[in-house]
């Protein structure tokens, strides 16, 4: 395991030393340009963004978890699974599809005028969502599940005896829930959080769209549209000091989470009547409709007016499509590889047990991809990935940057970026698996590639089925890596629909976003799955 989790971490803290040279190398000059012109304004809206996703989409995260695990109304059961869906949607595609529907001569407004009896738009307009307040708002709607799914593993596995408790001293409901559950829930509100904030530090797409200059945007806008790949790196510099705090707060809350023990009584949700039940089945279902089925309604129907209109799928959405699965495939069956060879020779070998800080850091730093923003490893990346093609070119005797030209870099950027959960489940995967097992295999005669064969692969089948969809299901949705590092006239269905976003053709981009929606799909219907399986439900 030692060498291969060597390279593996390597490559990882690789473009993080690039940047910190690329950053030092650009001098102090940048720096009062940067300070002077761009990190004021990006830096103040990042932090209003993250503070607002923070507030939003856990009050909507800790509200949802706390229905569908403490009361019994009509659709609980659609919801409890059904509030996940919302990870589906890329923060961009909801950016994408509510800036059309909000649009002045949009849909909503123009219902709405209608109405209210208006002939144009300025007579009477909606608030323009092109705003960091209505960023938060999209985001919080895409990513509050984060906050829902660990809060509501945390809530239905508290023990009844507390809540009970708290009741016979005279506590009513809402300050049981205030001193009693939510603190004991505060490690896992941190977990939840945490995830979100890094997605929103990641998005570049719906910042964009609605006009908010964030670190990320600031990033992009100074390496293309600027060239200045220095100032770029002192700006993406800055944001690992945000990533840096959050993943000490999930360090936190992962470290402080406990559940109840298997023998106590857990939380059963109590059955509610009337009009009581059927509001919180509208409250509870409003985050759904408005982070999901309003978008995928909204596409569906983009789809089907621009398939009315020509027979076929352009060439260019085909294109897009084709080189998209290649590189989902690509990425999958590498990343895959990668933690399947790590994970079971940290098990076989027994060079690092559990408890072994060789075998925690290896696979802590192998998982560090997922942590860092697509833009800030497209950028890591750029200074070695040159050097190493004008190293290959020379040794190949051919002209340009083969290691660009052929997409492989891109491929090696997006598996570290998502091989963090490949790796997690198949080292989980491996963790349930009593040593018994291999023992009786080795005792048969078996060597450790047989019993990798015959006992590990099958038993590891589900975790590795599910963890390959969603790594599958998010390169289909990334945006910053392919947009930055993909080969000249290359695109992918995020790419595109990123292009026909700038040209303002949402209905061109509509085809595009529902694929990318619908990839998303499947995997969040396993993870939903297994999720009902786990509670019983």
């Amino acid at each position: 395991m030692a060498p291969g989790a060597i390279l593996v971490a390597l490559l990882a803290v690789t473009p993080l030393l690039s940047l910190l040279w690329l950053a030092l190398d650009g001098g102090v000059a940048h720096w009062t340009n940067l300070l002077r012109y761009v990190l004021p304004q990006a830096t103040f809206n990042t932090l209003l963004l993250l503070l607002g996703v923070a507030l939003l989409a856990g009050a909507i995260g800790v509200g949802c978890a706390w229905a569908v695990s403490a009361f019994q109304f009509p659709g609980r059961r659609l919801l409890t699974w059904g509030l996940l869906l919302p990870l589906a949607m890329p923060t961009y595609i909801v950016a994408f599809s509510w800036l059309d529907l909000l649009h002045p001569i949009g849909p909503l407004q123009s219902a709405l005028r209608l109405l209210l009896g208006y002939d144009s738009p300025r007579q009477f307009r909606l608030p323009d969502i092109r705003s960091v307040g209505g960023a938060i708002v999209l985001f919080s709607l895409v990513l509050y599940p984060y906050v829902y799914l660990t809060m509501r593993a945390m809530f239905i596995s508290q023990p009844a005896h507390l809540l009970e408790a708290a009741r016979t001293l005279g506590e009513n409901g809402r300050t049981t829930f205030w001193r009693v559950v939510l603190p004991l829930a505060r490690p896992a509100l941190a977990v939840g959080i945490s995830l979100a904030l890094l997605e929103t530090l990641n998005d570049l797409g719906a910042s964009e769209f609605l006009g908010v200059q964030t670190l990320t945007v600031a990033v992009y806008t100074t390496w293309i549209t600027r060239s200045d790949i220095a100032a770029a790196a002192q700006i993406a510099c800055m944001m690992l000091g945000f990533i840096f705090l959050l993943l000490t707060l999930e360090m936190y809350g992962r470290r402080r989470q406990r559940y109840a023990g298997r023998g106590l009584r857990t939380l059963q949700p109590q059955p509610l009547h009337g009009a009581r039940a059927w509001l919180l089945t509208a409250v509870t279902a409003l985050p759904l409709l408005l982070g999901f089925v309003v978008p995928l309604v909204h596409l569906i129907g983009q789809s089907i007016k621009r398939l009315e209109s020509q027979t076929l799928p352009s060439g260019e959405l085909l294109s897009a499509l084709s080189n998209t699965l290649i590189l989902a495939l690509s990425v999958t069956l590498l990343a895959v590889a990668i933690s399947l060879a790590l994970a079971w020779y940290a098990r076989i070998r027994a060079l690092a047990p559990a408890s072994s800080p060789l075998r925690r850091l290896s696979l802590r730093l192998a998982s560090l991809g997922y942590a860092v923003p697509g833009t800030i490893l497209a950028i890591g990346f750029m200074p070695p990935a040159l050097y190493a093609d004008r190293w290959l070119a020379g040794v190949l005797e051919i002209r340009g940057l083969p290691l660009f030209s052929c997409g492989l870099l891109l491929v090696l950027c997006c598996t570290l970026r998502f091989q963090t959960i490949t790796l997690g489940a198949l080292d989980a995967g491996l963790a349930r698996i009593p040593p018994s097992l291999e023992q009786a295999a080795r005792s048969l005669g078996a060597n450790e590639r047989a019993t990798f064969w015959r006992v590990h692969l099958p038993l590891l089948r589900p975790a590795l089925i599910g963890s390959a969809l969603l790594v599958f299901a998010d390169t289909m949705k990334e945006l910053p890596i392919t947009l930055l590092l993909r080969p000249v006239n290359v695109e992918t269905l995020a790419t595109l629909l990123y292009a026909e976003a700038a040209r303002g053709s949402y209905e061109d981009g509509a085809i595009a976003a529902l694929l990318i929606v619908l990839a998303g799909t499947l995997p969040m219907a396993l993870l939903v799955r297994n999720q009902l399986k786990q509670v019983g439900e």
